[in-house]
């Protein structure tokens, strides 16, 4: 009886473990466990056309970052698989990248506080150049 008590709490343990334990926290966070320390390229793709622009200029890269780092995102408590996206983004630090849309990080869904879409969606359309 008390081996198989033991047995369950640790297999319960183990399976608690396992469990991804997302929370709440800024945008920046996301990038910074990601090994991305100093950002040198981004790129931002249209999910409704495809498009994507590059930007590649420092001082653009600090304005870009600066509106999107401090916003908060939350665990959403629905994970269930979704498709289509409004804007994907990739940050760059050499070789090393990140990946995300406006919804998804690292395959777990959030919420944004403030909604992260308006900002980006300024940014994009205002941005010079040719779209990719």
């Amino acid at each position: 009886m008390k081996k198989s008590l033991i047995l369950i709490l640790l297999v319960s343990l183990y399976l608690l473990s396992a469990c991804k334990n997302e929370k709440t926290q800024p945008l920046e966070e996301f990038y910074k466990d990601a090994k991305i320390e100093s950002v040198d390229k981004v790129i931002i793709q249209d999910g409704s056309t495809g498009a994507s622009k590059t930007i590649t200029q420092q001082e653009q890269i600090g304005e870009f970052l600066s509106l999107i780092k401090d916003i908060e995102f939350t665990p959403q408590e629905s994970q269930e698989k979704r498709e289509g996206w409004r804007y994907g983004i990739a940050l760059f630090d050499g070789e090393k990248e990140i990946k995300f849309t406006l919804n998804e990080i690292d395959t777990t869904y959030y919420d944004s506080n403030p909604d992260i879409h308006p900002i980006v969606d300024i940014y994009y359309k205002q941005l010079d150049g040719v779209e990719e």
